[in-house]
Protein backbone atom coordinates (compact mmCIF):
# COMPACT_ATOMS: atom_id res chain seq x y z
CA UNK A 1 0.00 0.00 0.00
CA UNK A 2 2.59 2.24 0.18
CA UNK A 3 3.36 2.46 -3.38
CA UNK A 4 0.15 3.54 -4.07
CA UNK A 5 0.70 6.28 -1.17
CA UNK A 6 4.14 7.53 -2.90
CA UNK A 7 2.00 7.66 -6.35
CA UNK A 8 -0.93 9.87 -4.94
CA UNK A 9 1.56 12.12 -2.97
CA UNK A 10 3.53 12.68 -6.60
CA UNK A 11 0.16 13.35 -7.96
CA UNK A 12 -0.69 15.82 -5.50
CA UNK A 13 2.25 17.64 -6.01
CA UNK A 14 1.61 17.69 -9.52
CA UNK A 15 -1.64 19.03 -9.44
CA UNK A 16 -0.69 21.31 -6.16
CA UNK A 17 2.37 22.57 -8.80
CA UNK A 18 -0.30 23.37 -11.45
CA UNK A 19 -2.64 24.87 -9.08
CA UNK A 20 0.17 27.18 -7.88
CA UNK A 21 1.41 28.11 -11.16
CA UNK A 22 -1.81 28.61 -12.73
CA UNK A 23 -2.32 31.36 -9.42
CA UNK A 24 0.82 32.80 -10.17
CA UNK A 25 0.04 33.19 -13.69
CA UNK A 26 -3.41 34.64 -13.56
CA UNK A 27 -1.75 37.05 -10.57
CA UNK A 28 1.14 38.45 -12.61
CA UNK A 29 -1.38 38.88 -15.82
CA UNK A 30 -3.77 40.40 -14.34
CA UNK A 31 -1.21 43.12 -12.34
CA UNK A 32 0.39 43.62 -15.77
CA UNK A 33 -3.21 43.99 -17.48
CA UNK A 34 -4.07 46.39 -14.97
CA UNK A 35 -0.90 48.59 -15.69
CA UNK A 36 -2.05 48.69 -19.34
CA UNK A 37 -5.57 49.68 -18.54
CA UNK A 38 -4.12 53.03 -16.51
CA UNK A 39 -1.72 53.52 -19.19
CA UNK A 40 -4.40 53.60 -22.21
CA UNK A 41 -6.96 55.06 -19.69
CA UNK A 42 -4.63 58.15 -18.84
CA UNK A 43 -3.96 58.53 -22.52
CA UNK A 44 -7.61 58.18 -23.66
CA UNK A 45 -8.15 60.93 -20.34
CA UNK A 46 -5.42 62.87 -21.63
CA UNK A 47 -6.01 63.26 -25.31
CA UNK A 48 -10.18 63.85 -24.60
CA UNK A 49 -9.44 66.93 -22.24
CA UNK A 50 -7.44 68.01 -24.31
CA UNK A 51 -10.00 67.88 -27.55
CA UNK A 52 -12.65 69.43 -24.84
CA UNK A 53 -10.38 72.52 -23.97
CA UNK A 54 -9.38 73.06 -27.15
CA UNK A 55 -13.21 73.07 -28.52
CA UNK A 56 -14.43 75.54 -25.19
CA UNK A 57 -10.65 77.41 -25.70
CA UNK A 58 -12.30 78.38 -29.46
CA UNK A 59 -15.86 79.20 -28.10
CA UNK A 60 -14.06 81.45 -25.63
CA UNK A 61 -12.29 83.40 -27.95
CA UNK A 62 -14.77 83.64 -30.58
CA UNK A 63 -17.08 84.89 -28.05
CA UNK A 64 -14.62 87.74 -26.76
CA UNK A 65 -13.66 88.74 -30.32
CA UNK A 66 -17.61 89.03 -31.07
CA UNK A 67 -18.12 91.03 -28.13
CA UNK A 68 -15.56 93.50 -28.66
CA UNK A 69 -16.63 93.80 -32.41
CA UNK A 70 -20.48 94.38 -31.52
CA UNK A 71 -19.99 96.44 -27.98
CA UNK A 72 -20.02 99.96 -29.99
CA UNK A 73 -22.46 99.46 -32.01
CA UNK A 74 -26.21 100.55 -30.41
CA UNK A 75 -28.44 99.36 -33.00
CA UNK A 76 -31.44 96.52 -31.44
CA UNK A 77 -29.55 93.62 -33.88
CA UNK A 78 -26.17 94.33 -32.45
CA UNK A 79 -27.47 94.87 -29.07
CA UNK A 80 -29.54 91.48 -29.25
CA UNK A 81 -26.46 89.45 -31.00
CA UNK A 82 -24.03 90.44 -27.87
CA UNK A 83 -26.35 89.56 -25.30
CA UNK A 84 -26.27 86.70 -26.91
CA UNK A 85 -22.73 85.92 -27.60
CA UNK A 86 -22.65 86.97 -23.75
CA UNK A 87 -24.91 84.24 -23.08
CA UNK A 88 -22.45 82.15 -24.64
CA UNK A 89 -19.88 83.34 -22.38
CA UNK A 90 -21.86 83.10 -19.28
CA UNK A 91 -21.87 79.38 -20.44
CA UNK A 92 -18.28 79.36 -20.96
CA UNK A 93 -17.23 80.70 -17.53
CA UNK A 94 -20.32 78.13 -15.67
CA UNK A 95 -18.43 75.10 -17.45
CA UNK A 96 -17.16 72.66 -14.79
CA UNK A 97 -13.60 70.73 -16.49
CA UNK A 98 -12.65 68.54 -13.35
CA UNK A 99 -14.80 65.47 -14.53
CA UNK A 100 -14.77 64.63 -17.87
CA UNK A 101 -16.98 61.57 -17.52
CA UNK A 102 -19.65 63.92 -15.69
CA UNK A 103 -23.41 63.43 -17.04
CA UNK A 104 -23.33 67.30 -16.28
CA UNK A 105 -20.33 68.55 -18.45
CA UNK A 106 -21.98 66.49 -20.69
CA UNK A 107 -25.39 68.26 -20.76
CA UNK A 108 -23.59 71.39 -20.16
CA UNK A 109 -21.28 70.81 -23.35
CA UNK A 110 -24.34 69.94 -25.31
CA UNK A 111 -25.77 73.72 -24.37
CA UNK A 112 -22.66 75.47 -24.89
CA UNK A 113 -22.83 73.78 -28.57
CA UNK A 114 -26.66 74.93 -28.94
CA UNK A 115 -25.64 78.22 -27.73
CA UNK A 116 -23.03 78.57 -30.23
CA UNK A 117 -24.79 77.17 -33.18
CA UNK A 118 -27.37 80.06 -32.44
CA UNK A 119 -25.11 82.97 -31.89
CA UNK A 120 -23.27 81.49 -35.51
CA UNK A 121 -26.79 81.73 -36.76
CA UNK A 122 -27.37 85.80 -35.20
CA UNK A 123 -24.33 86.73 -36.83
CA UNK A 124 -24.70 84.74 -40.41
CA UNK A 125 -21.69 82.79 -40.21
CA UNK A 126 -20.52 78.97 -40.30
CA UNK A 127 -21.23 76.70 -37.47
CA UNK A 128 -18.97 73.67 -38.32
CA UNK A 129 -16.44 73.73 -34.99
CA UNK A 130 -14.56 71.56 -37.65
CA UNK A 131 -13.55 74.02 -40.17
CA UNK A 132 -11.67 76.45 -37.40
CA UNK A 133 -9.89 74.11 -35.35
CA UNK A 134 -7.78 70.84 -36.64
CA UNK A 135 -6.92 68.81 -34.29
CA UNK A 136 -3.65 66.43 -34.86
CA UNK A 137 -4.60 63.14 -34.00
CA UNK A 138 -0.82 62.30 -33.04
CA UNK A 139 -1.20 64.48 -30.50
CA UNK A 140 0.59 63.10 -27.30
CA UNK A 141 1.10 64.66 -23.36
Amino acid sequence: MDGGSGSEDLFDSIVMADEKFRGEGYQEGFERGRCRGLQEGRRHGASHGAKLSSEVSFYYGFAITWKCLLQHHTDLKSRKRLKAVEALLDLIQDLSLDDLSSVKLQGDMEKLRAKFRQVCSMLNIPADFKNYVRTNEGTSF
